[in-house]
């Protein structure tokens, strides 16, 4: 019995490490294959519209779906070492801005989703933590999750990743932030502040081998539920890619349109999408000629303010509190997207 666990233990360990170098070797080749197949195997025409949006597709969807399982994979394991109960002991007792900024830090590596708002408020309520914190946190756990981060080095490379992922973290400090300052808590419903949750038992101490698997879980939940919208995204991305002229689309979302900027976020506002649907094709309207800032801005607004995570919050927050969350996200998104405007 004893040998089996023993045997068991190190398949889970060593399996990753066999893995990793047929990672690199598909990854490698996939560009080189994909033009072999778009303009050799299929005939295909280079500079043609259909041609383009085909290797498009081919190309960036498996590269996307590689980028996601070894990240996913990993911070799986990180996030074994970060449970709801321990973000809630870490944030409990924090004040106004170093409380804001560590919640925004904590809000990058820990699960967080629109089914999760609720819960995790309560329990941050729970434990005295002040609301501006917990909004902190509630704005960056989603805005700024591993699926965008691949995302945006897939398409982008690392400068764009890093530049989305400072602008996420100065938005949520500064929006949890001003929230605190405004002393808002008299519009969150008063049941709320009647509620006992139970405690999280998951603190329980892991041997590596149950954080591998983790790893595991976090592939098969994440990749199995964004992979459509990865899909989706990125056949949108590859028509655009290949049929949307690049002056139809700097005319509207360029640097020179002084409204481009509130106007992208108006509309990404009310739009439902994740990250994994809204990347690939913001990665095409900056090909095609819309300025950095306008599309970052468009995209954090769609991610950040989605409509189904303002119909869950509604539950335990009055409208007042929700549409200044809203207003105080959004006028951060715009600032942020004037700014790289200005410099890029």
């Amino acid at each position: 019995m004893k040998n089996s666990f023993v045997q068991s233990v190190k398949g889970k360990i060593i399996l990753p490490l066999l893995l990793l170098p047929i990672w690199f070797i598909i990854y490698h080749f996939l560009q080189p294959f994909t033009e072999w197949f778009v303009f050799s195997a299929l005939g295909m025409v280079k500079g043609e519209h259909l041609a383009e949006s085909i290797w498009f597709f081919i190309f960036e969807f498996p590269k996307v779906l590689l980028l996601l399982t070894l990240i996913i994979f990993l911070v799986g394991i990180i996030r074994t070492f970060f449970t709801p109960e321990r973000t809630r002991k870490a944030l409990e007792g924090k004040k106004t801005f170093t409380g804001n900024i560590l919640a925004s830090l904590l809000g990058i590596v820990t699960p967080f989703c629109s089914c999760s708002a609720i819960p995790l408020f309560l329990g941050f309520v729970e434990t005295g933590v002040p609301l501006g914190v917990t909004f902190s946190f509630l704005i960056a756990a989603p805005m700024i999750n591993e699926v965008a981060v691949v995302l945006l080095y897939g398409m982008f490379g690392w400068k764009v990743a890093l530049i989305y992922i400072s602008t996420g973290l100065f938005i949520a400090i500064f929006a949890g932030w001003v929230i605190g300052k405004l002393k808002l808590e008299k519009w969150i419903e008063p049941w709320v502040f009647e509620t006992k949750i139970g405690q999280n038992t998951l603190d329980e101490k892991l041997i590596f081998s149950d954080r591998i698997k983790f790893g595991y879980d976090a592939i098969k939940e994440i990749v199995g539920k964004v992979w459509i919208y990865v899909a989706i995204g990125i056949a949108v991305g590859a028509g655009a890619h290949g049929y949307v002229p690049a002056e139809f689309m700097a005319s509207l979302m360029g640097k020179d349109i002084w409204y481009a900027v509130p106007l992208s976020v108006l509309i990404g506002i009310p739009l439902y999408s994740n990250a994994a649907g809204i990347i690939p094709i913001v990665s095409v309207l900056i090909e095609k000629g819309a300025s950095l800032g306008t599309s970052l801005a468009f995209m954090m607004s769609v991610i950040a303010l989605s409509l189904p995570e303002m119909i869950i919050l509604r539950k335990v927050l009055k409208l007042p509190l929700i549409f200044t969350f809203i207003g105080v996200v959004g006028v951060g998104i715009i600032i942020v997207g004037y700014l790289f405007n200005f410099i890029f």
